[in-house]
């Protein structure tokens, strides 16, 4: 084949394999990245041998690093970063110094690596996470502005920060040991004279530029002039002895502070994922099975340091800045995984031959391991927390060092309203109840926020919604009536459950986060449920319809009704929004079994509202099989029969009080 064919023909391979192999990653509900590994890994020299390591595509994957970091930089958000500045600045730090000492001490140690400094970069390429994986998780159980997301996403900004540090400064670890602290110095010398001079040129200098080329309205001169100063710049570190890497990250941050930044963004994003997806396949070219299976327990000891000893290192750091250890909990087994600018560093120790080719797939074998049990890990941490509450080491997730104690000076409160959370769906209801006279408690485990609740005399709890010790101290069962607006879709559910648990009777108004949790909380027990989308739909519809001459009585009728039937007039109709998926989702960290009625049970011939099984015992019945076929979320007028198979989620307390239920003679 001609050679100047070459290059397009090992694109073609690459791009395809890593297509096949992200398609069927997706397929199985894992990272695309661990696909795109997978797909390097079936066509390189283990594979099928249709593609090398070395020549084109590494020029190519060399172009997916460039973009990746300046698309890194120009995302960077200090708005993010300021929002909880003493975990992020303070614990974010610590982390990665903590994660550095335990990993390269334990791979010195047990003589994985023969240096200091292979050690030291071994230690860093451990202490950063995946910012992909863990926003996308994030992002698909819509806790991205919970507060153990908001602690992950700030203790990742923090990570990208050193990651430009370490670009530049690790480089010199290389050099021989008697000039090794002169090496050190020069490189932080000539990053601060960089920085400084990038900071001049991105205030003064940049921004003329690329407004003039922005005011020539070409969408072609636009992109090429950011990719010529993502590349210029880059190239430029280069020679400085700074890295490509480290220009690449700087050029994004002189770009983040534009106004043209999201268009630059948006222009460079397609480019972006297409090259880095040459990358993230050019590593899966290197990965070699039989090799990893020869070195299988240092394999297994290096996943250990970074899943298990990061996920305690992290964990301790947060719950020592004060947060509730639930939250510590999430945010350790969140973050816990090896990402993808592990790889940029670990290249950068191949090439300066700090890391043997031994080490090297070591390292890619074990960010291959960490991102498939990343998933595994997240769904299973609440149903460990659960089992952690309900189990007799309920002490280790209590507020121990923190308890809920009562923080106002009136005399408890009776007919009171409390309002679970108070971001800023909690804050207009609260301000909106005070106005009117009723007596307010709130309950939210951020500082911050109490600190207006304060000023303006209003009590509160300060500690987790979901915690039945907290809901206790609200006395519950003199109020008139809850509202629950917490940010994370997992929380809302439990509080909804172990309030109503306390209180039976209490009247509780719930936000919904999405339209598939609607019937989900209504079954556990909810008065009103409110979905946000769905009431301003019909809000800006109300309005519409009286400018349309619509009388308001007519207006009122139909905007009642879309309430009444609990929004299931302007639901997706898609057969899927009651199935099994929906479910699970419901149900997660929910202690749940399935109970099948027979001949000698009194449920027979009753419904569930004539039972009363919710009052009776604290559980509620989240689903029902009959004739092998699934009901999610059964009504109150459902009538049970001989052979139904309920379940049934609630405490174990709840659990062994439905048992009883179930077997009382009829």
């Amino acid at each position: 084949m001609a050679t100047d064919l070459t290059l397009i023909v090992e694109m073609v391979t690459v791009m395809g394999a890593a297509t096949v192999g992200g398609y069927l990653a997706k397929c199985c509900r894992q990272p695309v990245l661990l696909g795109y590994l997978v797909g390097g890994m079936a066509i390189g020299p283990a594979g099928f041998n249709l593609v090398q390591g070395e020549g084109n595509i590494k020029v190519l994957a060399e172009i997916g690093v460039v973009l990746l970091l300046f698309a890194l930089g120009v995302e960077f958000s200090l708005k993010d970063l300021l929002r909880v500045k003493a975990i992020a600045l303070g614990g974010g730090t610590l982390q990665i110094l903590l994660t550095i000492l335990l990993g390269g001490s334990l791979a010195y140690i047990t003589g994985w690596v023969d240096t200091i400094p292979t050690a030291i970069f071994l230690g860093a390429v451990l202490s950063l996470s995946s910012t992909a994986i863990v926003l996308k998780s994030l992002i698909e159980r819509n806790e991205v502005q919970s507060l153990h997301g908001r602690i992950m996403l700030a203790i990742l900004v923090v990570q990208d920060l050193g990651l430009g540090l370490m670009l530049a400064v690790l480089p010199a670890l290389t050099q021989p040991a008697n000039v090794i602290g002169t090496a050190l110095f020069k490189a932080i010398l000539t990053v601060v004279l960089f920085l400084i001079i990038a900071v001049v040129a991105g205030k003064w200098i940049i921004p003329c530029l690329i407004r003039r080329i922005a005011q020539q309205q070409s969408a072609e001169l636009f992109l090429l002039g950011i990719l010529s100063l993502c590349l210029g710049i880059a190239l430029l570190t280069s020679q400085i002895g700074l890295g490509i890497e480290m220009g690449a990250f700087v050029a994004g941050l002189m770009v983040s502070n534009m106004e043209y930044a999201d268009h630059a963004l948006d222009r460079v994003l397609p480019m972006r994922d297409v090259f880095s997806t040459l990358f993230f396949a050019s590593i899966g070219l290197l990965i070699d099975p039989i090799f990893l299976w020869e070195n299988l327990w240092t394999l297994v000891g290096l996943v250990a340091v970074a899943m298990v000893g990061k996920a305690i290192i992290v964990t301790v750091i947060v719950r020592s800045f004060g947060y509730p250890a639930k939250t510590a909990l999430r945010v350790g087994t969140g973050i816990n995984q090896i990402g993808e600018f592990s790889f940029v560093l670990a290249s950068v120790a191949q090439v300066t031959g700090l890391f043997s080719d031994r080490l090297y797939g070591l390292i890619v074998g074990t960010a291959a391991a960490t991102l498939l049990l990343t998933p595994f890990v997240l769904r299973g941490v609440p149903y460990f927390i659960s089992w952690l509450e309900q189990s007799r080491y309920s002490s280790l997730i209590a507020s121990r060092y923190s308890p809920p104690a009562m923080l106002f000076d009136e005399p408890e409160l009776v007919n009171h309203v409390v309002v679970a959370g108070f971001g800023r769906v909690g804050h207009t209801l609260v301000r909106m109840l005070s106005f009117q006279g009723h007596s307010v408690l709130v309950i939210d485990n951020n500082e911050a926020v109490l600190q207006t609740l304060r000023a303006r005399r209003i009590p509160y709890l300060f500690g987790d919604a979901s915690s039945p010790l907290v809901l206790e101290k609200a006395n519950l069962h003199q109020a008139k009536s809850m509202a629950i607006t917490l940010p994370d879709p997992m929380a809302t559910r439990l509080t909804l459950n172990r309030v109503l648990s306390l209180a039976p009777d209490l009247d509780v108004t719930v936000r919904a986060h999405l339209d598939g949790e609607i019937h989900a909380l209504y079954q556990l027990g909810a008065q009103e449920v409110v979905q946000p989308e769905f009431e301003a739909a019909l809000e800006m519809g109300a309005h519409m319809l009286l400018k349309l001459q619509d009388s308001t009585y007519l207006v009122q009728q139909v905007v009642n009704r879309y309430r009444s039937r609990q929004y299931r007039d302007i639901l997706p109709e898609r057969t899927e929004y009651w199935g099994a998926h929906n479910l699970e989702e419901a149900i997660a960290g929910f202690d749940h079994h399935w109970y099948e009625l027979t001949v000698d049970h009194h449920f027979l011939g009753c419904s569930i509202a004539e039972l009363d099984i919710r009052r009776k015992t604290g559980a509620t019945i989240m689903a029902m099989e009959r004739d092998q076929r699934r009901y999610p979320y059964p009504q109150g007028k459902t009538i049970f029969e001989e052979g139904d198979r309920l379940l049934v989620v609630g405490s174990p307390g709840e659990q062994e009080k439905f048992k009883r239920f179930l077997h009382e003679s009829k």
